[in-house]
């Protein structure tokens, strides 16, 4: 299977902009791909003017996204901003290219960037599941949070295969985003994909991408580094059930329940 991981500036605040900007990366794929995966917030970069921007999910970017999945035959993700009721969200969408989508509240708002006054927490998580494969994707700040990206063997909607995050993980402190991803491959027996943007916000933070897929066994085997670039990762779900019937690790894990 191959994942696509599109590492991007994002134009600040300018919805039409990036739709145009990321239409064209995506048809730039010329490679067969099976998952695209977006960065955090693509359509406006991390603002916390969530009245402005936010939309009903089903609407357009819905429509956008969808439509791309139907183009490129791929799953699509990537999170935006979303409206319920009166509550505003960080929302992933996970886009079939049979027209049908997932989607999850980000749970861990990020408070030094005061997210959690803009933005409601999410409560409850998705597992996607797409040519046998199951992939759970996350947000950013979740990333820290190794409880609730826990791989759970023996609960089958928090069982997957391949952990996604999407983000945007400031340069200060990208160090953290690297350890990160690789302790939460290893310690799930997972496959980890994370997609993180570059370039300089509207709030001039600085991004340098880094963005990545690690193996099971806790091994780089894409690396964006800093640039503006596609990479496509194959991973190989065959490969990953053998080493966990080797080294099953998860026979030994704590079990626990979150309180929400």
């Amino acid at each position: 299977m191959n994942i696509a991981l599109i590492q991007s500036e994002i134009y600040w605040e300018n919805k039409e902009k990036n739709f145009l900007h990321f239409s064209e990366k995506i048809k730039s794929l010329n490679e067969n791909t099976d998952v695209i995966v977006l960065p955090e917030m693509f359509t406006t970069g991390f603002t916390m003017n969530s009245q402005k921007f936010a939309e009903n999910i089903g609407e357009k970017t819905t429509e956008w996204m969808l439509q791309m999945a139907s183009e490129k035959k791929s799953c699509l993700t990537g999170s935006f901003i979303t409206k319920e009721n009166d509550s505003y969200y960080n929302t992933l969408l996970w886009a079939y290219p049979d027209g049908k989508f997932q989607f999850y509240h980000k749970r861990h708002l990020f408070r030094m960037a005061e997210e959690h006054k803009h933005y409601s927490s999410g409560k409850s998580k998705i597992i996607c599941e797409y040519k046998g494969v199951k992939f759970f994707p996350l947000i950013c700040y979740d990333l820290r949070f190794p409880v609730w990206s826990r791989n759970r063997f023996n609960v089958n909607n928090e069982f997957y295969d391949v952990l996604i995050y999407v983000a945007n993980w400031p340069q200060v402190r990208i160090d953290a985003w690297k350890k990160l991803l690789f302790a939460r491959a290893i310690e799930n027996l997972s496959y980890v994909v994370g997609v993180n943007r570059i370039g300089i916000d509207g709030t001039h933070k600085e991004y340098n991408g880094q963005s990545m897929a690690i193996n099971f066994k806790g091994e780089c085997i894409v690396d964006c580094e800093d640039n503006d670039v596609i990479k496509v990762a194959k991973i190989d779900i065959n490969e990953l059930k053998s080493f966990r019937e080797k080294f099953p690790a998860y026979l030994d894990a704590d079990d626990f329940n979150i309180l929400l």
